[in-house]
């Protein structure tokens, strides 16, 4: 890796109580995931929980030139996705690589 090449990683989990079943589940996570990926062109994903209908638990990457725009942007992507769903963020985990 190069010296000026940060990677934002962020491991975000979201309760959604209204949420029962599965496709409708699978419907909010291809909806943020699109949205989020056209907006800040990200990699997203659901990356654990798949089977729970009220947890959806994303993981997206980002790629920087540096540290304060690594953060900048996974702010930006943390605003967005709350923003753009009726669940509440229970669980936010970041690092940078």
């Amino acid at each position: 890796m190069g010296d000026n090449m940060v990677i934002g990683v962020v491991e975000i989990e979201i309760y959604t109580p209204w949420v029962h079943s599965l496709k409708e589940k699978r419907m909010i996570v291809k909806s943020i995931c699109t949205k989020a990926k056209n907006k800040f062109n990200i990699s997203i994903a659901e990356i654990a929980q798949q089977d729970v209908h009220q947890r959806i638990v994303l993981g997206f990457a980002c790629v920087a030139g540096n540290t304060s725009h690594a953060y900048s942007t996974c702010d930006h992507v943390l605003n967005f996705i709350e923003g753009n769903t009726e669940g509440e963020i229970i669980k936010v985990d970041r690092q940078l690589l």
